[in-house]
């Protein structure tokens, strides 16, 4: 018996150990402080968020379809595209929208915007959009830019 809740011990504090290292660098989310707005905070967009920043920024290589890699943004291929070319530009630092811009997260986005140029370029779009959505339109809290693009010229 003795064996059984040592070995749960165990368990259990290398799952806080792993879980505190996971989500370290991740910014509080509103989940997470449920004595503030009780259990209406609790929705999809803000658990896709916290765990999207997790991956971005703890494990990396499990994302699918990544397109192009820098020390500061990810792009992966968008898995419902709109068009026949449809990235997701994705800084790996935890910002949850547009207005969570800190003066800290300047070379996150200077970096994004740098990978999409390159893109641009590389794939020769002439008609293209750039697509940033507040947190009332986003399907994951975590900021991020859409590229959408017909074929290149």
């Amino acid at each position: 018996m003795f064996r059984y809740i040592s070995l749960a011990i165990v368990f259990i504090l290398a799952g806080v150990i792993v879980g505190g290292y996971l989500f370290s660098d991740t910014k509080p989310r509103s989940f997470l402080s449920v004595r503030e707005c009780g259990l209406s905070c609790l929705n999809q967009e803000e658990l896709l968020g916290l765990l999207g920043s997790v991956g971005i920024q703890r494990l990396p290589g499990i994302i699918p379809s990544v397109q192009k890699e820098t020390d500061k943004t990810i792009v992966i291929k968008h898995p419902f595209p709109q068009a026949p070319i449809h990235y997701v530009i994705i800084p790996k630092k935890d910002i949850k929208a547009t207005e969570d811009i800190s003066e800290e997260d300047t070379p996150y986005i200077i970096d994004a915007y740098a990978v999409m140029s390159a893109l641009i370029r590389e794939q020769n779009l002439r008609d293209y959009k750039i697509v940033i959505n507040g947190p009332g339109f986003q399907t994951v809290r975590y900021l991020h830019f859409h590229l959408v693009s017909e074929l290149p010229h």
